[in-house]
């Protein structure tokens, strides 16, 4: 590996984990704006995205560059179709964080109620797969990458309860209908994440074994 292309994958790796860091927060603002009715945080969500996408976009150009111009070969190889993917990912946890500022905001125009599913335990969960996921990425760690996937079956089972128990208050409460609707909905948008940061850490382990590991773990 020539001395230029091992400058041009650390800028890669540069530019990922800003977008990473990006991504992170828009995830920690989402939730907080939501929890706390905070209009102007939901609105800095929605307003930082666009910085996300160029960002994104960026990634992507810089990433197709090295492959044209210097053709990697071998892990090399690996790392920048990795990045391409994860890229990718990212971008989408970003776009979720996103949809759930916005049904924060539609939450805040109608009547409040009590949240119908244990919104602090799964966001909670679903913020360590993505922190585990990004440690991950940025340490080369197999066990963290393992333990994301592991969770993933975990947000997919409380989605799954949530789904019975905002049924079950609309049927109880159906004046009601339209902010439970929005709950069913973030609920939703927390599951996506959690796979999101599921494909983040198979493409990890892809990165440092060699093997896909999409429908197999």
């Amino acid at each position: 590996m020539t001395l230029h292309i091992v400058r041009e994958i650390e800028k890669l790796k540069k530019r990922l984990l800003t977008l990473s860091a990006m991504v992170e927060e828009s995830y920690q603002r989402s939730i907080a704006a939501l929890e706390r009715r905070d209009a102007a945080l939901a609105q800095q969500v929605i307003d930082a995205d666009t910085d996300v996408d160029q960002m994104e976009v960026d990634l992507e150009e810089e990433c197709l560059k090295v492959l044209a111009l210097h053709q990697p070969v071998a892990n090399d190889l690996r790392f920048i179709v990795s990045l391409l993917k994860i890229n990718n990912d990212l971008e989408r946890i970003a776009d979720l964080a996103v949809n759930i500022a916005e049904r924060a905001l539609d939450l805040m125009k109608l009547e409040r109620i009590p949240m119908p599913f244990d919104f602090a335990n799964m966001s909670q969960k679903v913020y360590a797969m993505v922190k585990k996921s990004l440690d991950a990425l940025v340490h080369f760690d197999q066990g963290l990458a393992r333990q994301v996937i592991a969770l993933d079956d975990e947000v997919d089972e409380l989605h799954h309860q949530t789904y019975g128990l905002v049924m079950a208050q609309i049927r109880q409460n159906p004046d009601h209908l339209e902010a439970l609707i929005c709950y069913l909905v973030i609920s939703r948008y927390l599951e996506r994440i959690a796979d999101q940061t599921t494909n983040i850490a198979e493409d990890v382990l892809y990165m440092i074994e060699g093997k896909i590991f999409r429908h197999i773990l």
